[in-house]
């Protein structure tokens, strides 16, 4: 199969690049990072002379690690040092960092390169002849995603003799080291929820200019709230909200102070005068690791393949989830045609399996174009994810339209041939291949709403890969689906079971066109969500119109002259119903849809609260255009024992609905590994890991996850409670 062989070929093309990682030594490189340990020892390794260990990142664009205080979000860098002859590493010494903007958050991090520096004690009787090194490092890399990522490094430096090939990065670095200012005075008194802060004596060059303040504690002050500040005289003043969920009370804040313009800040220490207001309790907050995470925060996140092992398991994940998603119910209308395909060339072994080819060719080519898209339109900030384009109401209208046309031409309503040119049906007979081709593209256009079994973690992990193996990820996903049909196109046997030609191929025609109307139903359904009732009317009348027109132009039956009038009747009622259904889908819906009994609407601040309670929550990531979640919803979720269970114990029910763009849940997803919908996560209370049900629910799995919680006294009356107003 030469497909399936190219592909596992540039798998093993690629595979160097990631193996790198495993390599010991000292640098590691991943898709995100290069890192790399340096040193600088100008006078060898002598007691009581400089000696500096650095390690060097060099993050890829757009891509970035986090400060000592990460933010809203993140995790700082941490090294673990290992040195020989009794040396001692200190601590990090860490350049200024840069506000990194992160949709509602603010974090504090590191783009292009960076280099952080550790100074090294060496003990007075140390006599070997070189220093050995090993350094384990861990570090988070975040863009859309966040991935964690380690490395472990070694290696030896030489004792008399000078290392200064990196002296002009440490001397950058210690440069871009926030100053200390002997002359500055800070000091700050708390009024209600905010800390009013005043330093005075600044450098000359300071005064003036627009400051912002970054605590070097985490968890204090609100990062993302704007700081009301200005100079008065030459002290500079600002009001800083207070974190809600602050649990310290610091007497002094080390703080850095950060102008335009400047690389270095400067950092003073804020004594702060008088009681702080109480702070939330260690049994109100989230356990360590248990916060809902932001849109590039770390927990349970996937790290990317870091070797060839990696990657090919990721490719054959795609490969059977791409094999699964024949069996998911969006596909079945177009898998019928292709068995009334096996049917008509049942006698002819060599078109039956060039027809197969041309069908695998259709639908792998689709999967990289659509992929192609969905990552360039990521690269350039957008937030999206898999089935974003049945996000746009003009796409469902379209498809509605495609499958109206098929629908009635199956069930006899007008033919093919009489619409299109002479020269059209002669080139389609000359290169019945071409159908097909578009066979596979139909294909995917309506299965790209559906989630199968190992889609949802392959497809995660590719969004974080670089180009060529994200796409290969698609690839193999387009194998997978086009695979069965490949494999009965090559095994003659199958299409001789069917039965002969005959009358009965008429009659199943006509019959597959009711999967197809099937199929518009759900697909206005779709729209009516997205545009609300009117957009779902104006395209019904759109339909109806397009169906007129079909008639009038392609019946048989009908002669010429009815032919040119009717069609001329059509044309002229097709162009009155655009005229109403074009703007209304550029109409959003008045308000969001409502979420089922029972359920709240997702959003991250919700989620947050219920967390903090205490409250097991359970998160639906669902869509109106994913087949997938409404099967799950109506057949599990809406079971009867399950939501016996919830309230039993006690669970928060929220409902994520990404019908619409909605880049919040876009970010949630990539947090969790995820690029498309549905997602079912459990967020059991205590801190622990969120759990990640399958694409295909049941309702023993439900059950038997929900029983691993404990018991909540009053657990149904909790379940019920409303979310508050507002």
């Amino acid at each position: 199969m030469p497909l399936l062989s190219r592909l596992l070929a540039s798998a093993a093309l690629a595979a160097p690049l990631l193996a790198q990682a495993a390599l010991p030594g000292a640098s590691v490189t991943t898709p995100q990072v290069r890192a790399e340990l340096l040193v600088q020892a100008p006078d060898g390794v002598t007691p009581g002379k400089p000696l500096w260990l650095g390690l060097k990142i060099e993050h890829q664009p757009h891509w970035h690690t986090y400060w000592k205080n990460p933010g809203d979000s993140g995790l700082p860098t941490s090294l673990e040092w290992t040195l020989s002859g009794g040396a001692t590493a200190g601590d990090i010494e860490w350049p200024t960092p840069k506000k990194l903007p992160i949709g509602p958050l603010l974090n504090y991090g590191y783009e292009d390169t960076l280099l952080l520096p550790v100074p090294v004690t060496v003990p007075s009787g140390f006599a070997a002849d070189r220093l050995d090194v090993k350094l384990h490092a861990d570090w988070l890399v975040c863009q859309e995603v966040c991935i964690p990522q380690s490395g472990d490094f070694a290696l030896s430096i030489p004792a008399r003799a000078s290392t200064v090939e990196d002296a002009a990065l440490f001397a950058a670095a210690r440069a871009a080291q926030p100053q200390p200012a002997p002359g500055a005075q800070a000091s700050a008194r708390l009024q209600g929820q905010t800390l009013q802060v005043q330093v005075s004596g600044l450098p000359a060059a300071w005064q003036g200019r627009p400051l912002s303040l970054l605590p070097e504690t985490p968890g204090l002050l609100q990062n993302a709230a704007v700081q009301k500040a200005g100079w008065h005289g030459d002290a500079w003043t600002a009001e800083l909200p207070l974190d809600p969920q602050r649990s310290a009370s610091p007497a002094a804040l080390p703080v850095v102070l950060i102008t335009p313009g400047q690389a270095a800040g400067i950092e003073v220490e804020v004594k702060v005068a008088g009681p702080w207001p109480a702070a939330a309790t260690p049994a109100e907050l989230p356990a360590p690791g248990a916060a809902p995470a932001a849109p590039d925060a770390a927990a349970t996140l996937p790290a990317a393949p870091a070797s060839s092992a990696g990657l090919m398991l990721t490719l054959l994940l795609a490969l059977a989830g791409g094999t699964l998603l024949n069996l998911m119910p969006c596909v079945f209308p177009v898998l019928s045609l292709k068995v009334f395909g096996f049917a008509s060339k049942a006698n002819d072994r060599r078109a039956l399996l060039a027809g197969g080819l041309a069908y695998t060719a259709g639908v792998v080519l689709s999967f990289v174009a659509l992929a192609a898209l969905l990552l360039a339109l990521r690269a350039g900030g957008e937030q999206l994810g898999w089935g974003f384009q049945l996000q746009s109401p003009a796409v469902i209208a379209a498809l509605a339209a495609l499958f109206t046309l098929i629908g009635l031409n199956l069930a006899g309503l007008f033919e093919f041939g009489s619409l299109l040119p002479g020269t059209w049906l002669a080139a389609s007979a000359r290169h019945p291949l071409v159908d097909s081709l578009l066979t596979g593209v139909l294909a995917v256009a309506v299965a790209s709403p559906c989630t199968a079994p190992f889609m949802g973690a392959s497809l995660g992990a590719a969004v974080t890969l670089p180009t060529a193996q994200a796409l290969a990820v698609f690839a193999a996903l387009g194998l997978g689906m086009a695979l069965p049909y490949l494999l009965a196109s090559a095994w003659p046997g199958l299409a001789r079971a069917l039965p002969r030609p005959g009358v009965w191929m008429a009659h199943f025609k006509s019959l597959m066109a009711f999967p197809m109307f099937a199929t518009v139903v759900w697909l206005v359904w779709v729209l009516g969500q997205q545009t609300g009732i009117d957009g779902a009317a104006a395209l019904l009348a759109a339909l109806v119109a397009l169906a007129f027109v079909a008639w009038a132009l392609g019946s048989a039956a009908l002669g010429r002259r009815a032919r040119w009038g009717f069609g001329a009747l059509a044309l002229a009622l097709l162009a009155v119903t655009l005229s109403w259904t074009l703007p209304a889908l550029r109409e959003s819906a008045a308000a969001p849809a409502t979420a089922a009994a029972g359920w709240e609407p997702w959003t991250p601040a919700r989620e947050a609260e219920l967390r903090a309670q205490g409250r097991p929550v359970f998160v639906d990531f669902t869509a109106a255009w994913c087949v997938t979640c409404q099967v799950n919803k109506r057949a599990t979720l809406n079971d009867a024992s399950v939501r016996a269970d919830f309230r039993a114990k006690g669970v928060a029910l929220l409902e994520a609905d990404w019908t619409r763009r909605d880049a919040a849940i876009t970010a949630e997803l990539a947090r969790l590994g995820r690029s498309g919908v549905p997602v079912y996560v459990l967020y059991a209370p205590g801190g622990a890991p969120p759990h990640l049900l399958s694409e295909i629910l049941s309702v023993g799995q439900v059950r038997d996850l929900l029983a691993t919680l404990p018991d909540v006294p009053g657990a149904s009356a909790l379940a019920r409670t409303p979310a508050p107003a507002g």
